[in-house]
Formats: structure tokens, sequence, C-alpha cells
């Protein structure tokens, strides 16, 4: 896509975060904003934050772990501004209490929350949104937020959520060039982005006795990388800068790179799976490394 004013973006997890960074320059860019989140006090603020860019912009309460919600928000977008020319199944989640947990010891309410949010949340994003944009048949831009942790050997929830979006949306592209069709999908694969991700555990269900008391050292790394990682307004003009290049992978933590080289490399080389230097990561980070 190249002429994005007045085109019609809907975004999910779009009251904070990479979501609201997405919207602010869909704004810039004179388009109507759409915002799907589960949080209400939270879109209510994100709606009069993107309305200052002089923005037409409607909010709509989403949960994308309900198909019927998801649905809700297309009709709600089609009934304010008519046909949907992007979607950004942005909405994301990380169970901070699973930190540090083997895989066969974290609890079931945890996946369940993580694979509903994260994996599902697309899914439903895809089923809904896709069968619209084709019908009105008009160039358009579905991009599934991941993770680096997409191509990561990290097998928790949220590695293994974030491998289902890459898996699901490189098969939505595959499908989408068989038909000829004026969509396409990308998928966003980013590092650490300075957002509140942990801080999501208040939306889910059960919340009031949902805690995270993780002492795992690499939760706090990862929660000291986050502050220092890129803002979600560098990730959304990557993002736009992907989509007018027809690129489907969108890596915006080229810090990343010789990683993800390597493990391809071990993978091809049947060794055995790739590790992490943490604390090399840490030192880099503290230098001013963006992961």
């Amino acid at each position: 896509m190249q002429d994005f004013n007045g085109k019609t973006a809907v975004i999910t997890g779009g009251a904070s975060g990479i979501g609201l960074g997405l919207a602010e320059h869909c704004a810039q860019l004179g388009m109507n904003v759409v915002l799907g989140d589960i949080q209400k006090d939270a879109l209510d603020q994100a709606i009069v934050q993107v309305e200052q860019r002089q923005a037409r912009v409607v909010g709509v309460v989403t949960d994308t772990m309900v198909k019927t919600s998801v649905q809700n928000l297309l009709d709600e977008a089609t009934e304010a501004f008519g046909n949907v020319h992007l979607v950004f199944n942005n909405a994301g989640v990380a169970a901070g209490n699973s930190a540090g947990i083997p895989v066969w010891e974290a609890p079931d309410a945890d996946w369940q929350w993580v694979m509903g949010v994260n994996f599902y949340g697309v899914l439903y994003g895809v089923q809904t949104f896709i069968p619209h944009m084709l019908a009105h048949g008009e160039e358009s831009y579905i991009v599934n937020t991941a993770s680096l942790a997409a191509v990561m050997p990290m097998g928790g929830s949220y590695g293994v959520s974030k491998h289902g979006v890459l898996a699901l949306t490189e098969g939505v592209q595959v499908e989408l060039e068989q038909r000829g069709a004026k969509l396409r999908a990308g998928v966003l694969c980013p590092g650490f982005v300075d957002t509140q991700i942990f801080a999501a555990e208040r939306n889910r269900p059960g919340a009031e006795t949902s805690q995270i008391d993780s002492d795992d050292p690499q939760l706090a790394a990862a929660k000291a990388m986050l502050a220092n990682g890129k803002s979600p307004a560098e990730i959304a003009e990557y993002v736009f800068q992907a989509m007018m290049a027809k690129r489907f992978y969108m890596l915006p933590h080229p810090a990343w790179d010789d990683f993800v080289r390597s493990r391809t490399e071990q993978i091809l080389a049947r060794q055995d799976v790739a590790t992490m230097d943490l604390v090399a990561m840490l030192e880099r980070s503290a230098a001013g490394e963006q992961f």
C-alpha cells in the first residue's frame, strides 16, 4: 500500500503500547481509526489522544478471546467508516506468573489466557476481517503481531503462541497470493518495546486473584530490557515502511539478527537447541543497543 489517506484501520490492543503507536501513525496519515481494546478506561483515554491528531476515531470494547466480540468490532468499524483497509491484530499478553516455571508445570489458566489472546485473538481477526476485505476488493493489508519469540527457542505459553501466529500468517499470505488478492499479510516480530505488556495481568480472567510474584531473574532482565526498548512510535513507523515495501517479515530489531541466523544454522546442522547469552545481551542493552 502507498496511499493511506481516507482509508480505515482497525487495531486490537489499540489503547496502549504498539497498538496506540500504530493508531497515532494512522491518524498522522489521515486515516479513520478504530481502536479495539478490553480496558474501557484506557480505551477512552486513547481515543482522546488520537483525536488530538485531528483524526476520526471510534473505540470498541473488544475481548479478542471471544470471536463474537471480534465480529462486533468489524460491525462497529463498517458502521462508522465503511470498508476496512488495514487490520492490525495486535492485542497481546504475557503470563508473568509462569516465568521460571517449567513448561509442564505452568498453570492451565496461564496457557488458556495467553493462547486465547495471542493466538486465537489473531485467528479470530483473520477469520473475521479477511472475508470482508476480499469482498470489497480494494487494496488492503492485514498485519499480525507476533514477536521475535516466534523465531526463538521459547517453549512457554508466550513463545508457543507467537510461533503459532507466525505459522498462521505465513499460511494466510500464501493463500492470498494464490488468489491474486489485492490483500496482503505481514507478520510483525519485534524485540523489546517500551510497553506495559506485563501489566496486562490486570485484564485477565480472575485478575482479582492473580498476581505476578515471580522472582525469576530472566523476568527481571526482560522488564529491564523492555524499558530500554524501542518506542511504539518507532515500531509504527517501521511497520508502515514495511507495508509500502510489501515486506512480509517485519523485524524492526536488527540487534537480534545474528541470533536468528545462528539458530537457523543450528537447525540445518541438526544440532542442539540454540541458547541466548543473557548477560551479554544485558551488557549490550545497558550500552544503548535496543533489543
